[in-house]
C-alpha cells in the first residue's frame, strides 16, 4: 500500500558518515572524566551519575558498542522523509518510520517520543502492533522537529510544542490519513493532548504521561494510590527537575555543553535513562539512545520544547476520546481525576511495572493498552461530548 496524500515521502536510509563515527570515538577517547568526588561514589539517582558508571560506559562505548548494528535495526523498518510546509512557509524535512497495513480498515496510529527519546523507543512495539487483528494499524513514528533525523526549526521561528503538533498534523494529513489516533509520552504526550483537543483529523489521543502545574480544580477525588503518586511527583520536582529548568531558561548554554563532547552528553542523558526507568535499560541501549543525539547533532536543537512545556494549560479540554496508561515509575504519574478534568477520559489502565519510557520498557503492555483503547473507540464516538459524529 502506498501513501495517498499530496505529500510524497522519499524512502530514507540511516547511514551515518564514517568520519562522524571516527570523530565521535576520538572525542570519547580524549574526553576527560571528572575527578572522583564524594557525590560520585554514591549510587545512580542520589547525586546523579556515578564515577564508576560513567567510566565503565565510556570503556564500553569505545570497545564494544556497535552503532552500525542499531542503524541496521532502524533500517529494517521502512524509513521516510517528507518536506512539510508550515503556515509561515518554513519547510521542515521530517523523518519518520512508516509501516503500512494492507487492511482497508487499518487505523492510522501516530507514536510520538519526547526528550531524551527518539524513534528507537518504538522498535520493539511496532511488530507487536503489526500483529493486532482487532485493530489493524498504519503506524507512523516521526522524529519530532529538531530531534534525530528531522530538521530543526528555522532560526527566525520561536518554535514551541503547539508548533510540533501543527507539523505532525500536517505530516499525517499530507500523507493522506484522516481520523488518526495519536499516542505519546513525555513531550509527545503534550503534543498528543494538543492534537486531541484541536486537530479536526485527530480521532483520539492516548498518553502515558501527563504534565500539570497543579490540581486543575479543587475537590477532585484522590485514591490512596493517587496520594502516593503526588508525593512522588513532589519528590521529582524537588530533586530531579533541575535539568528541565536549565533546558527552559538557558537552552543555548546547555545546548553548547551537550554538543561539545559525547561524554558530557552521555552523563546528561544516561542519568535520565537510569533514574526514570523501572528497570535500567542495557548499557548498549543507553548508548544507542545517546548516540542518536550525537550523530544527528540534535542535542541543542531538541531543547526548545522546555521553554514552553511548563506553561501548557493543565486543564486543556480534550473532547475526543482520551486514554491514559499509568506506569508505577513514571516521574509525573498524575491522578486520573486530574487527567480527565474537562476531558473525555474513557480509558485508564494502571500497570505494575514500567517507568517513563513506556514503549521501550513495556512494549507489550503499552501495545495492549493501545489496541484495547482503539478497539473500543466506537462506543464513545456517537456521544455529544466526544466531538465526533
Amino acid at each position: 500500500m502506498a501513501f495517498k496524500g499530496p505529500l510524497q515521502p522519499r524512502p530514507f536510509t540511516i547511514e551515518t558518515p564514517q568520519q562522524v563515527l571516527d570523530d565521535m570515538k576520538t572525542l570519547i577517547r580524549l574526553g576527560r572524566l571528572a575527578p572522583a568526588t564524594h557525590e560520585g561514589t554514591h549510587p545512580e539517582g542520589e547525586f546523579g551519575i556515578s564515577d564508576e558508571w560513567i567510566k565503565n560506559a565510556r570503556e564500553f562505548w569505545l570497545s564494544d558498542f556497535d552503532w552500525r548494528a542499531h542503524e541496521k535495526r532502524i533500517n529494517s523498518f521502512p524509513n521516510w522523509r517528507a518536506d512539510v510546509t508550515d503556515d509561515d512557509g518554513s519547510i521542515y524535512n521530517v523523518h519518520f518510520i512508516g509501516v503500512l497495513s494492507d487492511d482497508a480498515n487499518a487505523v492510522p496510529l501516530i507514536l510520538l517520543h519526547g526528550w531524551p527519546g527518539s524513534v528507537l523507543e518504538f522498535l520493539d512495539i511496532i511488530p507487536i502492533l503489526q500483529e493486532s487483528t482487532s485493530s489493524p494499524f498504519h503506524i507512523i513514528v516521526p522524529s519530532l522537529p529538531g530531534f534525530g533525523w528531522t530538521s530543526g526549526p528555522p532560526l527566525h521561528v520561536n518554535f514551541n510544542i503547539a508548533g510540533i503538533a501543527r507539523i505532525i498534523d500536517k505530516l499525517v494529513t499530507g500523507l493522506g490519513f484522516r481520523d488518526y489516533v495519536v499516542q505519546g509520552g513525555d513531550i509527545g504526550s503534550q503534543v498528543a493532548r494538543i492534537l486531541g483537543a484541536g486537530a479536526p483529523n485527530c480521532r483520539a489521543a492516548h498518553v502515558n504521561m501527563f504534565f500539570a502545574k497543579g490540581a486543575p480544580a479543587e475537590g477532585l477525588p484522590l485514591t490512596p494510590a493517587d496520594e502516593v503518586r503526588l508525593k512522588n511527583i513532589l519528590k521529582f520536582h524537588t530533586t530531579g527537575f533541575a535539568y528541565a529548568d536549565e533546558h527552559a531558561t538557558r537552552p543555548s548554554t546547555i545546548g553548547h555543553v551537550l554538543s561539545s563532547n559525547p561524554i558530557a552528553l552521555l552523563a546528561w542523558i544516561g542519568e535520565k535513562l537510569i533514574a526514570w526507568t523501572d528497570s535500567t535499560p542495557s548499557l548498549d541501549t543507553i548508548l544507542a539512545m545517546v548516540t542518536v543525539y550525537w550523530v544527528t547533532n540534535s542535542a541543542s536543537t531538541s531543547l526548545y520544547p522546555y521553554r514552553d512545556a511548563t506553561r501548557q494549560d493543565p486543564s486543556l479540554s480534550i473532547k475526543k476520546p482520551f486514554g491514559y496508561s499509568i506506569l508505577p515509575k513514571e516521574v509525573l504519574p498524575y491522578p486520573p481525576s486530574w487527567v480527565g478534568y474537562k476531558s473525555n477520559l474513557v480509558f485508564v489502565r494502571e500497570h505494575k511495572k514500567g517507568g517513563h519510557f513506556a514503549a521501550l520498557e513495556c512494549p507489550r503492555e503499552l501495545a495492549g493498552d493501545i489496541i484495547e483503547f482503539v478497539s473500543t473507540l466506537h462506543k464513545f464516538e456517537t456521544s455529544p461530548e466526544s466531538g465526533s459524529a
